[in-house]
């Protein structure tokens, strides 16, 4: 009997009671390998020491301060460590505790800077379907799976959705990706001339899609083709990196490898590294000006907001990343994880496509190789995918509705970033009997 309201009623979990590096321990014994850090959270992997100690040590000065009061050292530390590795412009932060809440502070963050700008008339907001960014009500809106907008769909505000970038099924066959990328872009274009490009707040969207897509990379130019439209019609880029960013791809910011900044960007997850629960938006100059130099109060507010034992996790977080040269390590076992996963899956009549950048990789599952037909979504392959896994001692992060929500399976990966080749080779080794167990080869 318990009386936790479980994310599946009625399932038997097992108990986590310690975990060690790249591994959880159960209360039986049993080590699972993690090779999703939860969900792209564990980047440093489990009870790092630098981590705890910094943790110990600002609990031995001050564990909460309530931010209408009084700012911290550890509080004023962190933004100016963010705002010192920023993408070019973005030099301001606001935290809160986890990606759904950094989503909802961007729509009311950018709503608010058109307000002061004179410019109310602004309401629209453009993002892609099959998008993923977050839970709440404003997240939902703009996210773009049908099923769990579903039953929320009469609290929803309005929003507008375009295609994302998902080469493996929508790029043509007589496409090149630039061309396909452009396609895409033009279509945001159509969009935002359609509702009128002064009646819109702002573009959202994931630079590497990950839960809905299972880590789907933009084609070559997209972002700077984007990014381009948002310019030219004053409309902000709000870019979600919750999921990506924070190291996951390989470079602190997944946009550095698109060559573009956004204007406000949520990030989260990697940002802690699950030690606790923390989030922020950054922001642009521009933006933190116009209300520094109007209202001077963003209309938005958490408890919360820059907690000194979170702010004391994450900045031992990005100093561990930077003193061990973990991003090097990031693109050196990302690209060991690709080559691996590409081996493994080469003739595998069903797995469709091996995809992603850094240690955030998808392998998308299929019925038919060759006509990329999907499996009958009754069958619920990720949920098969995910227990036998598990029963492999090996944690991975599968998903099902990969094609508009619907249909399709697909499988994502993101390791702590200080996996090692022995690791990767094991997490392949048992996604592939995984695989190879409920497709029945």
């Amino acid at each position: 009997m318990t009386h936790v309201l479980h994310r599946l009623i009625g399932h038997d979990y097992p108990v986590a009671v310690r975990g060690e590096g790249v591994h959880i321990y159960d209360s039986t014994g049993k080590q699972y390998l993690d090779a999703t850090g939860g969900a792209a959270v564990s980047c440093l992997g489990h009870a790092h020491p630098d981590v705890i100690n910094a943790m110990k040590a600002q609990l031995d000065k001050i564990e909460f301060a309530h931010t209408s009061f009084f700012t911290t050292p550890v509080l004023e530390g962190l933004a100016d460590d963010l705002a010192a590795h920023a993408p070019k412009g973005i030099d301001h932060t606001f935290f809160v505790s986890g990606g759904s809440e950094a989503i909802e502070a961007a729509l009311k963050m950018a709503r608010q800077y058109f307000v002061e700008k004179g410019e109310p008339q602004r309401r629209h907001l453009i993002a892609r379907r099959q998008s993923y960014h977050g839970i709440t009500l404003g997240a939902l809106a703009i996210g773009g799976r049908p099923g769990p907008r579903k039953q929320f769909a009469p609290l929803l505000i309005e929003t507008h959705h375009v295609s994302p970038v998902y080469e493996y099924r929508d790029r043509r066959a007589d496409e090149t990706p630039q061309a396909y990328g452009e396609r895409l872009a033009q279509e945001l274009e159509d969009k935002v001339n359609e509702l009128g490009g002064e009646n819109v707040i702002a573009f959202i969207a994931e630079t590497v899609v990950g839960a809905t897509l299972g880590a789907a990379p933009p084609v070559p130019g997209y972002f700077k083709r984007v990014r381009e439209i948002c310019t030219k019609h004053g409309i902000l880029l709000i870019l979600d990196e919750v999921m990506c960013g924070m190291g996951r791809t390989g470079t602190l910011h997944a946009c550095e490898q698109d060559g573009i900044a956004p204007d406000l960007m949520a990030i989260a997850k990697g940002l802690g590294g699950g030690f606790m629960p923390i989030g922020a938006l950054m922001m642009s100059g521009e933006i933190y000006n116009s209300i520094a130099n109007g209202s001077r109060v963003f209309q938005h507010s958490h408890t919360y907001t820059g907690h000194p034992l979170a702010c004391a996790a994450a900045l031992a977080v990005q100093e561990v990343i930077r003193r061990d040269n973990l991003l090097e390590n990031v693109r050196t076992q990302g690209a060991r994880l690709t080559r691996r996963l590409q081996e493994r899956f080469a003739n595998h009549p069903f797995v469709g496509d091996v995809r992603g950048r850094g240690l955030f990789q998808g392998v998308e599952l299929v019925a038919d190789r060759a006509t990329k037909e999907t499996f009958n979504p009754a069958r619920k392959v990720h949920a098969q995918i995910k227990q036998e896994a598990m029963n492999r001692g090996l944690m991975t992060y599968p998903m099902g509705g990969t094609v508009e929500g619907l249909s399709g399976n697909h499988i994502l990966l993101a390791p702590p970033f200080i996996i090692d080749g022995d690791a990767i080779d094991t997490l392949v080794e048992r996604l592939g009997e995984t695989i190879d167990a409920v497709t029945g080869v």
